[in-house]
């Protein structure tokens, strides 16, 4: 699109600025049927990455649990083996003491036995518990993912939907705001960012700003009728124009949009 010429007179300035209004107030529009999806669709995944996190956390602690059982049944089936050692060791000694020696060396194997059996019931006690956490989390990630496909698929619906309009509006509000100078943008944007609803140029409709209750001297409306100088509403803080310069920019720019979304759909 070629570069549009800076508007220069009051009353381009006006026409502009409430061209650029209607524009960026269609646009906002159009991500307000969106709704809060983005977001939503923003936290699910993060609650997803947050959950996966955790699964294989608690899933490299159940691998080392089943680890430690392993060692301590290594270690019975060592000790049965030290054990039945001893005990063929005691048949072929010479004396009492190398008996009784034996036989403390095979006491204390038993106990390493009864030691390592305890700790394998307390670890597969652990191993049920955990499997429990992971099968609880894991269910609450299958029913976030699911979430999130639906999310992304109204989403995604509706972005498909409005992609063509929204592209024909952005390439319009860019070139809208090249034809009007910087100190005037830099005020549009900043009422505009100030706004709840975005609006920073409004029409007078029935004595008041648009959306105001506040009446508008008489006066003050015949300036802005004029066009001579760029009026703000000392209520609302926002840039006024007359209801017939605003019919006039709408209707035009209906036109220029649906021209445009025609020309992007052929």
């Amino acid at each position: 699109m070629a570069k549009k010429t800076k508007a220069t007179s009051a009353e381009e300035k006006l026409r502009a600025l409430y061209d650029l209004q209607l524009i960026d107030s269609r646009i906002d529009r159009l991500r307000v049927v969106r709704g809060e999806l983005p977001l939503e669709v923003e936290d699910l995944e993060d609650e997803l990455a947050g959950l996966e996190s955790r699964l294989e956390r608690l899933k490299a602690e159940s691998d080392g649990i089943k680890s430690k059982i392993h060692e301590r049944k290594e270690s019975i089936i060592d000790s049965g083996a030290a054990i039945k050692r001893f005990e063929e060791q005691q048949n072929s000694v010479r004396n009492n003491r190398e008996f009784e020696s034996l036989n403390k060396e095979i006491e204390y194997q038993s106990l390493e036995i009864q030691l390592s059996e305890k700790r394998i019931r307390e670890a597969e006690a652990q191993l049920v518990q955990k499997g429990e956490i992971i099968e609880e989390v894991q269910g609450k990630f299958d029913n976030r993912s699911a979430d999130l496909e639906t999310k992304r698929a109204e989403l995604d619906e509706i972005i498909a939907e409005t992609r063509a309009e929204e592209e024909v509006l952005n390439s319009l509000s860019g070139a809208m705001a090249e034809s009007i100078d910087d100190r005037l943008l830099k005020a549009y944007l900043r009422i505009r960012g100030g706004a709840k609803n975005g609006m920073a140029v409004v029409p007078i409709e029935r004595e008041a700003s648009a959306g105001s209750f506040i009446k508008i001297p008489p006066q003050r409306i015949l300036d802005v009728s004029a066009r001579k100088r760029i009026i703000v509403d000392e209520h609302s803080g926002r840039i006024l124009v007359d209801e017939e310069l605003a019919i006039e920019e709408a209707e035009k720019m209906e036109k220029t949009v649906q021209k445009k979304l025609k020309k992007a759909k052929a």
